[in-house]
C-alpha cells in the first residue's frame, strides 16, 4: 500500500516499518481497504451530546458530511470532543470554552488528519473549534447545527431566549400568572437547533461565515431545514478540494477576515460575547485586534439586520430574505473584498452571484437603517481602564446618558439574597453594580450580567436600569448593561472598590464610564484593597485561574496564544 508523501496522514498509513503495518492493520479492522486508506483523511469533528440540545442534530450533519467527502474522494473518520450545552454546565460553559478548544486542538494535532469539518452549534463550542482549530492550522471547515424554529404562542412569534428573559420579568412583575409561564416554557423550543434570535450561537455562526471558514450561507439555514444537509454534504466535498490546495485556517482567518466579522456582527446586532470570542480566535494567530478596532468599525458600520433582540424577527426570516451573504452584499463597499473564502474564491466574487435580499423589512439598507452605529460600543474611563462593552442597540435610549448613585452588590449570591427586598435601598435612577463575577472572580465569567431589575422596581412597571459588571451576558439578552469590564474586580481593577452611594456616569455618545470619585480617594481604596482567597488549589479550576487573560485579551489562557511560526504538525 502507498500513501502520498504529500498528505499528513502518509506519515500514518504511508510508513513501511512496524509502525505504519500497525496503523493500516488496525484501521482495516474496522471494514476499510487499503484503497480507502490511501485517499485524503478527514477528520470530522463531532460536539454532538444529549446533554447539548442545541448540538443535537450534529449525528445526521455528520452523516451528510461524510457523503460529500466519499464523493469528493476522501476518508472520512469522525471522532468526538467536549461539547459545552450553555443551559446545563456548571459554573458556566466559559470557564470550559479553552478546555475545549485544547481537545479540539489535540484530538486534530494527535491524529493521522489531512483536513477537518467542525461540526458546533451552541455558543461555546463554535469559537472553541474556531480557535482549535486556528492552533493546529490544518485545513478546516466549520458545519454550524443551525437555528430553531421560532417559537409560537397565541399568535405571537416567540424567541429563546429573548422571550425567556422578557416573560419571567413579567413573571416575577405579576402580570403573569405562573401557569403561562409554563405554557410558554412548553412552546419556545420546539425544534433541534441554537437559539434562534442574533444571540451569541447565531452572532458566532454568523461570524464564522464572514471570517471564511463555512461555505457561503451556512449560518441561517434552520436546523430541521433539508437544506443544511445539502450544505453539509457540500461541505465534505470542499474539505478534500481545501486538502488538496493547502488551504488552512491561516489563510482565510486574516486581519482583513477579521475585519468583515466584526462588520458583519455590528451590522447584526451581535451577540457583545463575539467581542471576546474573536479577541481569542485572533490572538491564536498573532493577529492584533485592539479593542478600539471594535469601536471604530462599529461607529462606521449601521445596523440593518432587524433581528431579536435589536429588532423584530428571527433567524428563519433572515434566512428567508437571503441569509448573511445578502447582509454582507448591502456592506459589500465596506468590506475586504479580497478576503480569500473556502470555495478558493475571493469575497467580492462570492458576493457578485448573490442576489439582493428579498425581504426589506428584515435586512434594511445601510441608507435607511434600524440604527446608523453598529450594534455593540467599546467604553473606557477610570472604572474601565482596559475597557467594557455595551450593546447600545439593545438598550435603553433614555439611560445612554446617565448620572445614578450606585447600588453595589459583592457577589452573585449577595445579588440574589438582596435583590427582591422589599427593604431593599434602589431607585430607578441607581446604577446596579456586581463584583467578582469576571474570568477569576466566579470563576468563568458567567452570563450574568444581565442583573435582575428589583422586584419592588418591576412592580411600578420598570423594565430596565444601568447594570455594571465584569461579567458577560446572553447575547439573546436586553437592556443597558455595560459587561466585561477590565481589570475585573477579582484581579484588583477598579470595579473591585466601588461602594454603594458612589455616583457612576455613563455617556455612551463619548464612549466614557467614569466612577465619579476623586483620584486620590480611588487611590487609596485600591491601596487597601486585598484579594479574595484563591477558588481552587488543584486540577483545572486552579490551571484555569492561574493563566486565564482578561476580558480585553479574550479570555485564554496566556499559553496558548500565537507565539510566532510553527502552528500545526
Amino acid at each position: 500500500m502507498s500513501k502520498s508523501a504529500e498528505l499528513r496522514s502518509g506519515q500514518w498509513f504511508g510508513r513501511t516499518d512496524l509502525w505504519g503495518f500497525l496503523h493500516r492493520a488496525w484501521t482495516k479492522a474496522s471494514g476499510y481497504s487499503d484503497e480507502d486508506i490511501g485517499k485524503p483523511v478527514i477528520g470530522i469533528c463531532n460536539t454532538w451530546s444529549e446533554l447539548n440540545h442545541c448540538n443535537s442534530n450534529l449525528r445526521t450533519l455528520a452523516e451528510a458530511v461524510k457523503r460529500g467527502v466519499w464523493m469528493a474522494g476522501g476518508f472520512p473518520l469522525e471522532f468526538p470532543t467536549i461539547s459545552l450545552g450553555e443551559l446545563l454546565v456548571k459554573p458556566t460553559t466559559m470557564f470550559f470554552r479553552n478546555l475545549m478548544a485544547i481537545d479540539t486542538e489535540e484530538m486534530i494535532r494527535a491524529q493521522p488528519l489531512d483536513g477537518v469539518v467542525l461540526l458546533c452549534g451552541c455558543d461555546k463550542t463554535t469559537p472553541a473549534q474556531l480557535m482549535g482549530a486556528a492552533s493546529a492550522d490544518l485545513p478546516a471547515l466549520m458545519v454550524t447545527s443551525g437555528p430553531m424554529l421560532k417559537g409560537q404562542y397565541e399568535g405571537k412569534d416567540l424567541g429563546a431566549c429573548t422571550d425567556c428573559r422578557r416573560y419571567e420579568a413579567e413573571y416575577r412583575a405579576g402580570t403573569i400568572s405562573y401557569e403561562t409561564f409554563c405554557e410558554i416554557e412548553d412552546v419556545i423550543c420546539r425544534s433541534v437547533g441554537h437559539c434562534m434570535v442574533m444571540g451569541t450561537a447565531s452572532t458566532m455562526a454568523a461570524v464564522a461565515e464572514a471570517l471564511g471558514m463555512t461555505l457561503p450561507g451556512c449560518a441561517a439555514i434552520p436546523a430541521p431545514d433539508s437544506r443544511r444537509l445539502r450544505l453539509a454534504e457540500a461541505s465534505g466535498r470542499q474539505i478534500v478540494d481545501m486538502v488538496r490546495r493547502n488551504l488552512k485556517p491561516s489563510d482565510l482567518m486574516t486581519r482583513q477576515a477579521f475585519e468583515n466579522a466584526i462588520r458583519v456582527c455590528m451590522a447584526l446586532g451581535g451577540s457583545t460575547n463575539a467581542v471576546v470570542h474573536l479577541l481569542a480566535i485572533a490572538g491564536r494567530l498573532g493577529v492584533d485586534l485592539p479593542l478600539e478596532l471594535f469601536d471604530e468599525i462599529s461607529r462606521t458600520t449601521p445596523v440593518i439586520a432587524n433581528l431579536k433582540p435589536t429588532g423584530k424577527y428571527q433567524m428563519e426570516e433572515l434566512f428567508e430574505a437571503g441569509g448573511v451573504p445578502a447582509v454582507m452584499k448591502e456592506l459589500a463597499g465596506s468590506l475586504h473584498l479580497d478576503a480569500l473564502t473556502p470555495t478558493g474564491r475571493t469575497l467580492g466574487e462570492v458576493l457578485a452571484g448573490v442576489r439582493p435580499t428579498r425581504n426589506r423589512d428584515v435586512i434594511l439598507s445601510p441608507e435607511a437603517p434600524l440604527f446608523p452605529e453598529g450594534g455593540t460600543v467599546i467604553l473606557r474611563g477610570n472604572l474601565a481602564p482596559k475597557g467594557a462593552v455595551l450593546k447600545h442597540s439593545a438598550a435603553s435610549g433614555s439611560l445612554l446618558r446617565h448620572r445614578g448613585r450606585a447600588l453595589v452588590f459583592a457577589s452573585q449570591a449577595d445579588l440574589l439574597a438582596r435583590v427582591d427586598d422589599p427593604a431593599l435601598d434602589v431607585t430607578p435612577d441607581d446604577v446596579l453594580v456586581l463584583q467578582n463575577a469576571g474570568p477569576v472572580g466566579y470563576p468563568g465569567m458567567p452570563e450574568i450580567g444581565n442583573l435582575p431589575i428589583p422586584k419592588k422596581l418591576l412592580a411600578q412597571g420598570i423594565r430596565d436600569m444601568v447594570r455594571i459588571s465584569d461579567a458577560r451576558m446572553s447575547g439573546t439578552a436586553f437592556g443597558t448593561i455595560i459587561l466585561h469590564v477590565a481589570p475585573e474586580a477579582a484581579v484588583g481593577g477598579p470595579l473591585a472598590v466601588v461602594r454603594t452611594g458612589d455616583e457612576i456616569e455613563l455617556d455612551v455618545p463619548s464612549r466614557r464610564l467614569t466612577l465619579r470619585v476623586p483620584d486620590e480617594e480611588l487611590g487609596r481604596r485600591l491601596a487597601a484593597w486585598t484579594p479574595p482567597a484563591p477558588k481552587y488549589e488543584r486540577g483545572y479550576g486552579w490551571l484555569y485561574c492561574q493563566h486565564v487573560l482578561q476580558a480585553d485579551e479574550g479570555v485564554d489562557f496566556d499559553f496558548l496564544r500565537a507565539r510566532g511560526a510553527g502552528r500545526g504538525r
